[in-house]
């Protein structure tokens, strides 16, 4: 679904016979840029490993938007107290009496409502596990995007169309006619202003 709708073409500069197709390539381009399959709420799982010494990590994908009717953005979460990597041993005696109950690799359910989380930054804080020892890996199910497309993603939607509609051939990098082939300048389409317009729903750690 295109983030720009017929009624508004004329608002944001386009013409009023704009057809979908500009505002589907542009919305494409628009997610590929992002980092994202949409913009929408969609539902993520993500499997993050905690820093030692932290209990916080960092989802990839803002937003986070509450699932009615809960008021919390996460499906399932699940915990582990992993073997920690070399150098990563905290409390050397908790850790040996944790394996000696085979307590590494097991994952546990954890109440969302125990986990401490920034809706507009995407941290979470974990509490300690039952042996007092900080779990290292987690795997979280949320759900994040735009309840509401707002009008930044809209504008940028528009931009990219015009710079489509404007320099058409300016933006063939090579063509070939035996194959029917053409490649594109893409960066041609999203310029820096689209990209400034962009910048809050770009995904984290991808890049």
């Amino acid at each position: 679904m295109g983030y720009l709708q017929p009624t508004e073409y004329t608002s944001y500069g386009l013409a009023a016979d704009t057809t979908d197709d500009w505002i589907t390539l542009a919305s494409a381009l628009m997610e590929n840029h992002c980092r994202r399959a949409s913009l929408n709420p969609t539902q993520y799982t993500e499997r993050l490993r905690l820093t030692a010494g932290s209990q916080t990590v960092r989802l990839t994908y803002l937003p986070l938007v509450p699932i009615a009717p809960a008021t919390s953005p996460f499906l399932s979460i699940q915990a582990r107290y992993a073997r920690p990597r070399r150098g990563q041993l905290i409390w050397p005696m908790q850790e040996e009496i944790a394996w000696a109950f085979a307590l590494p690799g097991s994952w546990t359910q954890v109440d969302p409502s125990t986990v401490d989380f920034v809706p507009d930054t995407g941290e979470m804080v974990f509490p300690m596990n039952v042996f007092g020892l900080p779990f290292n890996e987690v795997q979280v199910t949320y759900t994040a995007g735009l309840a509401t497309i707002p009008d930044a993603v809209k504008s940028a939607c528009a931009l990219i169309v015009k710079n489509a509609q404007s320099t058409p051939g300016l933006n063939i990098k090579r063509s070939r006619l035996d194959t029917l082939q053409m490649d594109y300048f893409s960066s041609s389409l999203i310029d820096s202003t689209v990209e400034e317009l962009l910048q809050p729903w770009v995904a984290n750690r991808l890049g």
